[in-house]
């Protein structure tokens, strides 16, 4: 059983007037919701399971999706209140039943090939951090990488010169060490991964494939025109 993550419990502030009174993660593209789309993706590479991390109107996706899309068993974690990512993803850890998960952020599309990206996991058994070169990181921060291992992952340091950016999909094992367990919330990219990568090594997958993180408008409204031409095969 392969296993997956997803963040869907953000409120979406930035985009509120293209998509007011929906979850971010349901934003249509081209009419169909984009996290129907992820789990279509997922599906196409084996995934079984999939537990969505929701809060903001969770009910709308529990709704829409039920328990089980696409050949995927659903669950739900139900944020009571916001648990930032680092808060959603260590709750989620706790339901998984592999030794290790996909975690995606529900407003990311990566064009990646899961089963290869499982493969490199089988190899290295370590955290991965699917990274990207992009021509600016004002909205991802900043990595640098040795012989595929992360030295510094800065989520605050800008640069507008091509380097290397978190693409928002990892494989984490489910006995992940969580530093926070008194904090919630708690952000996984500014406040756990920073320190983190010091003390576990973190392994950068690269990729030049197609990346959209429809989080703000401009963005958004790309997608409608690109995204459905760099699905997966």
């Amino acid at each position: 059983m392969n296993e997956a993550i997803i963040l869907a419990g953000g409120f979406g502030t930035r985009l509120k007037e293209h998509v007011p009174n929906i979850p971010k993660p349901m934003a249509p593209i081209n009419g169909r919701p984009f996290l129907d789309i992820l789990l279509s993706n997922l599906s196409s590479y084996g995934i079984t399971k999939v537990i969505l991390s929701v809060g903001y109107l969770a009910d709308y996706i529990q709704d829409y999706f039920g328990n089980k899309k696409y050949d995927i068993d659903i669950s739900y974690n139900i944020e009571s209140s916001p648990l930032g990512t680092g808060g959603a993803i260590f709750s989620c850890l706790h339901q998984c039943k592999n030794d290790h998960v996909f975690v995606l952020n529900g407003d990311t599309f990566i064009n990646v090939n899961f089963s290869s990206l499982e493969k490199f996991w089988n190899k290295y058994k370590s955290p991965i951090i699917v990274t990207r070169k992009a021509a600016s990181n004002s909205r991802y921060g900043l990595i640098k990488v040795d012989k595929n291992i992360i030295k510094e992952f800065n989520s605050s340091a800008h640069s507008h010169q091509k380097c290397l950016i978190n693409a928002g999909l990892y494989v984490l094992p489910r006995n992940l060490v969580h530093p926070f367990s008194k904090k919630k919330p708690f952000s996984f990219e500014s406040e756990y991964l920073p320190s983190a990568i010091n003390l576990t090594k973190f392994i950068s997958y690269e990729i030049d494939s197609y990346f959209i993180d429809i989080g703000i408008p401009e963005d958004y409204q790309k997608a409608q025109t690109e995204l459905e031409s760099n699905l997966n095969d």
